[in-house]
């Protein structure tokens, strides 16, 4: 007998609005960055997804750019989807984007009509599906018209290959040029995935009130850092970790004395609450009303049951916020 998904699963997980539409995502979602390309054991991939499932999480986000390489992340999903969830498929929210360098040429990159089709349309058949629930545009492009990229995106719904359109990296003022321009189409924006974290709170200065204001959902990636805000480096930096392993999304020049004492206090005030540092990190995300879920990324399915865990003291008083904004703004 196949995999069997845990009959409680829905009544652990909370599920949140996304904006102003009729869809509800859980408060974790599945981030598909690293861990699901060819250097991963497949069956190290499986166990990932399925006990995210089993603790209701119901959204696995992938791009066509995921691996690495490029496309192995989709196919590798696929197989473990066509394996082991077929028969829950309607239960599964699957988003894939394109806007990252994806094949060689003028067609493979950024935001034309052309790249953005032709890229759905190989992510469809990496997945061995028929359609995604949400497709974004991954990155804004600076010399493709928003038209043009939002009139593609409103294209992928109405021929059924998408449900819903989202985008990524937007900043506040092309959001919302992108946004007004998709519901002129007809094809609502149904969220937002920026970069947002205690060190990276750029979506505040604007971002987060034209989510609102507009009635669109909010999915952070990268929440906790590329791993800054979990113990992994309470004491410096371990040799096996990704700070160590020349990965180009956490250098070790990034991780200063200054980053790594705020780190520890953070710390502190997490063990006050009976919290993981990157337990109460995820929760502070989401204290926000305009953030639907947050994105994680695992490699351990003990990462995900942490995750899942922080929901149970997921709040904040006041007073607790105002340590960590002085944590925050401290220089030392």
């Amino acid at each position: 007998m196949g995999y069997q998904p845990d009959k409680n699963r829905y009544g652990t997980m909370e599920y949140r609005r996304c904006g102003r539409s009729g869809l509800r995502l859980p408060a974790i979602s599945l981030g598909l960055w690293h861990n699901f390309g060819d250097a991963t054991l497949i069956e190290n991939s499986r166990q990932l997804l399925q006990r995210a499932f089993d603790l209701g999480i119901t959204h696995f986000d992938l791009a066509n750019n995921y691996g690495p390489p490029p496309g192995s992340a989709e196919r590798n999903f696929g197989r473990i989807l066509q394996e082991d969830f077929l028969p829950w498929r309607d239960e599964l929210i699957v988003s894939t984007k394109a806007g990252y360098t994806m094949w060689e040429g003028p067609y493979g990159d950024w935001g034309s009509r052309k790249y953005l089709l032709a890229s759905l349309d190989q992510s469809l058949k990496r997945m061995g599906l028929e359609y995604v629930d949400i497709f974004y545009h991954h990155r804004p492009d600076p010399e493709t018209p928003l038209q043009e990229t939002m009139k593609a995106l409103d294209h992928v719904v109405r021929q059924g290959k998408a449900l819903y359109v989202g985008l990524s990296n937007y900043p506040a003022v092309l959001a919302r040029q992108a946004i007004d321009i998709l519901n002129d189409l007809g094809t609502p924006c149904l969220i937002h995935q920026p970069k947002y974290s205690l060190f990276e709170r750029a979506p505040e200065a604007g971002l987060l009130d034209v989510l609102q204001e507009k009635g669109v959902g909010c999915i952070p990636f990268s929440p906790l850092a590329g791993g800054q805000l979990t113990n992994r480096y309470l004491h410096g930096i371990p040799a096996d970790s990704r700070a160590a392993s020349g990965s180009q999304f956490l250098k070790p020049d990034q991780l200063t004395e200054e980053k790594l004492e705020k780190v520890r206090k953070l710390n502190a005030l997490a063990e006050s609450r009976g919290q993981k540092l990157s337990q109460m990190a995820l929760a502070w995300v989401l204290r926000h009303e305009a953030v639907t879920s947050v994105l994680i990324g695992a490699s351990k399915t003990a990462q995900i049951d942490d995750a899942v865990g922080m929901l149970a003291n997921r709040h904040f008083t006041e007073e607790e916020l105002a340590r960590i904004d002085a944590i925050l703004s401290s220089s030392k």
